[in-house]
């Protein structure tokens, strides 16, 4: 089998797609025009991955499962975790497959064991043979199981850096819900100022500018993406960070147009 090399991984965020302030609160105008831009893009060698954001976040905060399996009872909150994250899935691969795109569904829980939270083992053949036949896989933030700590959470950021290095991809567009990254939080600072070009060594300064994530964001908000940015854009992969709550954006940044928001490089 001949290694199928990615042009692009894109990330939307799950609180572009859902309602972070509510449960199981999807945005589904939103995801439908996410879905038409994609396929308007018409981009070749793309794999997507999406966030949890009210499907997956509040159970997994509830059961305390990035931690680890401590008790029993956090079985059915692993079970519940997984399960809404399908749901939001499936949401995604309707308005995918409504617009005409070539879009399979891999779900990381089935395929993928984590160490101490980091990607250990990746069963990835099938996702490679899905690219070679013109697929687009469409991955997403999961429940999985951990050699260390029985399970955990793992994050589509880790994913997508993940991903990217593996299938040595060009460049990464994350949508988000901000325009970019900002040298502090934009939504309780309204003076912040928007970075818009960044290196490696930047990233790493901002790491400990932005303070803690909310505590509704148990994968880490921007503070988390930057950290798992740092080891792809070593490797030289752009990194676009737009806001996919804006129309044609993701659009623009899929097409390679100049577009807002914040472009990562190695230096």
């Amino acid at each position: 089998m001949s290694e199928p090399r990615v042009d692009t991984i894109l990330k939307i965020g799950g609180s572009v797609i859902t309602d972070k302030k509510g449960e199981l609160a999807a945005k589904t105008d939103e995801i439908n025009r996410i879905a038409e831009e994609i396929q308007k893009a018409h981009t070749q060698d793309l794999v997507v991955v999406h966030g949890g954001g009210s499907f997956g976040h509040p159970y997994a905060q509830r059961y305390g499962l990035k931690e680890g399996f401590k008790e029993e009872s956090q079985k059915v909150g692993f079970s519940e975790t997984h399960h809404v994250m399908t749901v939001l899935n499936g949401l995604v691969m309707d308005a995918l497959v409504w617009h005409g795109v070539q879009a399979i569904s891999i779900t990381p829980s089935s395929c993928l064991i984590t160490e101490s939270g980091r990607i250990k083992d990746f069963a990835d053949v099938p996702l490679k043979r899905y690219l070679n036949m013109g697929f687009m896989p469409v991955l997403y933030g999961d429940a999985v199981l951990d050699t260390k700590l029985g399970f955990t959470i793992l994050s589509g950021d880790q994913l997508i850096s993940y991903l990217a290095l593996e299938l040595r991809a060009k460049r990464i567009v994350v949508g988000v819900d901000v325009d970019g990254v900002y040298e502090s939080d934009p939504k309780t600072d309204s003076n912040s100022k928007l970075l818009k070009n960044l290196t490696v060594q930047d990233l790493k300064e901002l790491q400990t500018k932005l303070g803690k994530p909310t505590s509704t964001d148990v994968t880490g908000g921007m503070l988390g993406k930057i950290t798992e940015l740092v080891p792809a854009v070593e490797q030289g992969i752009t990194v676009i960070i737009v806001n996919a709550t804006k129309p044609n954006l993701v659009y623009k940044a899929l097409k390679g147009d100049p577009v807002e928001g914040t472009i990562i490089r190695k230096g």
